[in-house]
């Protein structure tokens, strides 16, 4: 199992399939999902006004995935996110969302 995720850098973590998943936002991730999903000023915009898609999500999560397992596949980490719900994948959405506003100082 990974080390935890690291708040300070702006980490988020869910279970996926019984194994914990960091998502942590680098530089690189970030434009990886950023040329598949558009700006991210527009989809941190469409998060704030309940306009988020959930294909967007998963896409989002999917690029910033670390040290993602190699079995672990784009439709697996949606079906997960699918049976934790809204309610179980927006902390971790939240992170994200505002370590992409905000920035960290990368402790």
């Amino acid at each position: 199992m990974s080390d935890p995720a690291n708040r300070l850098r702006g980490e988020a973590e869910l279970m996926v399939g019984g194994e914990r998943i960091v998502l942590r936002p680098t530089f690189a991730a970030l434009v990886a999902a950023e040329e598949e999903l558009g700006s991210l000023f527009d989809l941190v915009e469409r998060a704030a006004g309940g306009r988020l898609l959930l294909s967007e999500i998963v896409t989002l999560f999917w690029h910033v995935v670390r040290d993602r397992p190699e079995h672990l596949t784009r439709d697996q980490l949606g079906e997960a996110m699918i049976k934790l719900g809204l309610a179980g994948v927006t902390p971790a959405l939240k992170i994200l969302l505002r370590q992409i506003l905000s920035g960290s100082d990368s402790r």
